[in-house]
């Protein structure tokens, strides 16, 4: 299984209703649903997200802020999340960051090392793959806006790439669907076909 095929399926690994797993799911969706960097997940702010409005406010490298949507399924996750986000506060001291999206069990905001080892648990539960990083959950949220037909710009505009050639570099595209997509795009995708181009010489 290819990373990103095993990023698909990790999404869904956390089980249960305890705080944690409620808080992993939600890490997982918004990181595979809106392609968020590892920094900027960890960043991230209650203040920054709108979940009525189905929007968060990130910032990214230099400091450039772009706002990114959230999916239903993101949002029901963040939503189940913060109705017990309060329960992870330090257990000695009560203690919460009043600002972070995510804590840790002790209150504290999650850092991006804490996010990296959380990708790789569920990589391994969820896929059987513990070599997994963020950047796959993020680089599989490109590769199917891309597969279903998002505009390279719009794409590099959620990622926050200030080049269209990074996004260019960092999407990959199989042949067969540049296929479907030419023969349902280019008009004449149905008149040439492989029995005209016998014979002409025609090798590029």
């Amino acid at each position: 299984m290819d990373a990103v095929d095993a990023a698909k399926q990790i999404v869904e690994a956390p089980e249960g209703t305890e705080p944690v797993a409620l808080r992993d799911r939600a890490i997982l969706e918004l990181l595979y649903g809106s392609g968020l960097r590892v920094s900027e997940l960890a960043g991230l702010s209650l203040s920054q997200v709108d979940l009525p409005g189905a929007t968060a406010r990130v910032l990214g490298k230099g400091a450039k802020e772009r706002y990114v949507p959230l999916g239903g399924k993101c949002v029901a996750a963040m939503a189940a999340y913060f109705s017990v986000r309060s329960e992870l506060r330090h257990r000695r001291t009560g203690a919460i960051d009043a600002h972070a999206v995510f804590v840790s069990t002790r209150g504290a905001r999650l850092g991006v090392r804490a996010i990296e080892r959380l990708v790789a648990k569920y990589g391994a539960l969820g896929a059987g793959r513990a070599d997994l990083y963020p950047h796959a959950l993020r680089h599989t949220c490109a590769t199917h806006l891309l597969e279903g037909g998002a505009d390279l710009r719009a794409i590099q505009e959620l990622l926050g790439h200030s080049s269209l050639s990074t996004t260019q570099r960092y999407t990959h595209v199989s042949m067969d669907h540049l296929m479907r997509v030419y023969d349902s795009a280019h008009p004449l995708a149905r008149a040439r076909t492989s029995k005209d181009l016998r014979g002409t010489g025609e090798t590029d």
